[in-house]
């Protein structure tokens, strides 16, 4: 029996029935022919077209194999980045709709029996980011064209100079307090030095005070009637307490405050800079307060493995040992014990180790001490509760 005429019911009938997809079994990749049953399968596989095409493959079967594999990896990856770009995104969606294209290559003429042995291959070959969940697997495209990574090298170029000009900054306030204390040293030395009076309990109180005898208007006019009303004891204490309220107001109060107004300034600067929205580091501890996963991770720690972008990390549960792929949002710092390590995650000292030194629950803020860097040693008050974390320890 022949092919149907063009135009005829029969043609029309079977284009339409061509239209949409078939079973995959009854698919040829050789010859890239779809069959509608079994027997139009066994038909074709009978052929000599079909034969010919099998002796093609004999020769050199591995060529084959390998260019179906690459092609339809190719594709997959294609429409991964096109159609969902780096966004965590299931794998048999993504499979889904792939196989919606009628002239796709076909799963079972690759070289990977099952799609997880597809996504395995893709994550242990650094392509994508893959994780298995009680969903399934999840995939995350990595974006490594030049524009994207000429991106990242912006920043890491821009958070370098960050960097550097907090060092300047440092160096330039630690010279100001040297400057400020040796200009203290030196008014200190150029001025007089007045001591506190002491007096034991049943010693009188004598006092030497030398005055030049130019002028004694008393001999000529009398004592005035003020001083002969007040006492002399008032007279003379008022005399020797003046110089040491002078000596408290010419101390180094004023320096002081100066050295504290540039220092406040500076901090404020370095909080103005590294104060982000975005505080995830590797290598903390965090605990996951979402219920998005059901009630086996909600408030379990894990420690943050890997960075995917500033908002996004892969975790490991600590019990557990189960790995995911979460947003900051659903997680939260961790506070450690005292004198344990923690990490500055946001603020001022943004990517700074400390240690523990104070907890204050009333503002819920604790105080540090600055592990490495210029500024080693430095106590650091009022730090809030979501600017540290917990560093772990392997």
């Amino acid at each position: 029996m022949g092919r149907a005429e063009a135009g005829t019911p029969k043609y029309l009938a079977n284009k339409m029935k061509a239209k949409g997809l078939q079973k995959l079994r009854w698919y040829c990749q050789m010859c890239e022919k779809q069959c509608r049953d079994e027997n139009g399968f066994k038909c074709h596989t009978m052929s000599e077209s079909h034969q010919r095409q099998l002796l093609l493959f004999a020769d050199s079967p591995g060529k084959f194999l390998h260019n179906f594999s690459k092609e339809f990896s190719d594709g997959y990856l294609e429409l991964l980045r096109r159609r969902f770009g780096t966004k965590r995104t299931n794998a048999n969606k993504i499979y889904q709709e792939y196989i919606a294209h009628k002239e796709h290559i076909h799963m079972n003429a690759t070289r990977w029996l099952t799609l997880s042995d597809y996504v395995k291959w893709l994550g242990r070959t650094g392509q994508v980011v893959a994780d298995e969940t009680e969903k399934g697997w999840f995939v995350s495209y990595i974006d490594r064209s030049p524009e994207a990574m000429e991106r990242q090298a912006k920043a890491e170029r821009k958070e370098k100079m960050e960097k550097d000009d907090e060092e300047r900054m440092t160096d330039f306030i630690e010279k100001q307090i040297k400057k400020a204390k040796s200009k203290d040293d030196d008014d200190d030395s150029g001025q007089e030095k007045y001591t506190e009076l002491v007096r034991e309990e049943d010693e009188p109180l004598k006092l030497d005070i030398r005055l030049e005898k130019k002028f004694q208007p008393e001999s000529i006019l009398g004592k005035s009637a003020l001083s002969a009303k007040r006492p002399s004891s008032e007279v003379d204490e008022k005399v020797f307490k003046k110089p040491k309220s002078m000596s408290s107001e010419k101390g180094g109060s004023h320096s002081k405050s100066a050295l504290d107004e540039i220092i406040q300034q500076e901090e404020a600067k370095k909080e103005r800079a590294n104060r982000k929205d975005y505080w995830l580091h590797k290598n903390i501890v965090v605990k996951f307060i979402s219920k998005s996963m059901g009630d086996k991770f909600f408030k379990q720690k894990a420690v943050v493995q890997e960075l995917i972008d500033k908002y996004q990390a892969k975790i490991k549960f600590l019990d557990t040992g189960e790995k995911l792929k979460v947003d900051q949002a659903h997680l939260e710092t961790v506070i450690p014990a005292m004198g344990k390590t923690v990490l500055v995650v946001n603020g001022a000292y943004r990517g700074a180790e400390a240690v523990l030194k104070k907890l204050d629950e009333r503002k819920f803020s604790v105080s540090i001490e600055i592990l490495h860097g210029p500024l080693k040693g430095r106590i650091v008050d009022n730090v809030q509760y979501e600017d540290i974390s917990k560093l772990y320890d392997a």
